[in-house]
């Protein structure tokens, strides 16, 4: 059965490969008028028997767990256990990174915060010739001020260029940098894919809904990493948001006040990034529905342990 379907996704990606990217649908549209289509890349990519899981554990001060083993966990799908297939402890993974800035008009007394927190941010993470990341600001529209390079001189130069202005598309931001380039290198598993999200959370100019731009960073396996620009210590929707995002992809919100603030988080971040444990496991019962699965891992008799993780995966429609 397995290798039945194994043959029908090779088939179904060959036919499709021919197909043309997806464009954002018409303003105002959501998913029952102008449902999100899939790019190449994702109709190529997806194994319709494997699911592979990048998460991190800690303990409740924060710090990481790194010498658990595959007997240490269990996988459930729905309310079915799950036999894992392959386990390793992944701590080198080359980064895949975009820095999404909000350029709008309602950030830009923050603007510079951001501009510098993201520069910080940059420069204590990537190494040269192993990581790579991309800069995307998003005002009306989002845009591309930098393409996926390890040139800490292009991508400082392209934060520095960006400059506020006008509405906020948020959503379009996050679909953007997650299906159209953090979706590039390959083989999917054996690379770490994150977001960088600096925002106030708000959105008044996507074309793309909330849940059809979180759908984009499930299917590219993107982590959401949020920095709130809210300096009024007063939580808002946008914060709320942008917790959202973090959450449901096994990421983390931050709500600093100032840049010195952000130390301490960027160091976690970069930790975590690269203090992974892989889990590999065939679904079973298989479904080739092309709908959303829920996923918890769990560290077995230590409830002491914080797994995180994303919280499911779509699966291919067959």
């Amino acid at each position: 059965m397995q290798r039945t379907l194994a043959l029908a996704a090779v088939f179904c990606a060959l036919l499709f490969g021919q197909q043309p990217a997806a464009k954002l649908p018409p303003k105002g549209q959501g998913p029952q008028q102008q449902p999100v289509e899939l790019s190449d890349l994702d109709r190529i990519r997806i194994d319709v028997t494997r699911v592979n899981l990048l998460f991190a554990v800690s303990d409740k001060r924060g710090r990481f767990i790194t010498d658990l083993t595959r007997d240490d966990f269990e996988v459930i799908e729905g309310k079915n256990k799950q036999s894992i297939i392959e386990f390793t402890a992944e701590s080198e993974l080359p980064l895949r990174l975009a820095i999404v800035i909000d350029t709008s008009s309602s950030i830009r007394d923050r603007f510079r915060f951001q501009q510098e927190a993201a520069l910080e941010f940059l420069r204590s993470t990537i190494r040269l010739g192993k990581d790579k990341a991309i800069v995307v600001g998003f005002g009306e529209l989002p845009s591309l001020a930098a393409d996926l390079t390890d040139d800490m001189q292009k991508l400082e130069r392209a934060v520095r260029d960006l400059r506020p202005g006008g509405g906020t598309s948020l959503y379009d931001a996050v679909a953007f940098a997650s299906r159209d380039k953090l979706s590039q290198d390959q083989p999917r598993h054996k690379f770490r894919r994150a977001i960088i999200l600096l925002s106030d959370g708000e959105d008044n100019s996507s074309r793309y809904t909330r849940d059809q731009a979180l759908e984009m960073a499930h299917k590219a396996d993107v982590v959401v990493y949020s920095i709130s620009t809210n300096i009024s210590r007063t939580e808002s929707d946008g914060d709320q948001l942008l917790k959202y995002y973090a959450q449901e992809t096994g990421g983390l919100a931050f709500f600093p006040f100032k840049v010195e603030d952000l130390a301490q988080s960027f160091e976690n971040i970069a930790n975590e990034m690269r203090h992974q444990y892989s889990i590999l496991y065939s679904p079973n019962p298989l479904r080739a529905d092309g709908l959303y699965h829920e996923v918890d891992v769990k560290v077995k008799n230590k409830k002491d342990m914080i797994v995180r993780a994303r919280k499911g995966y779509y699966a291919p429609k067959l």
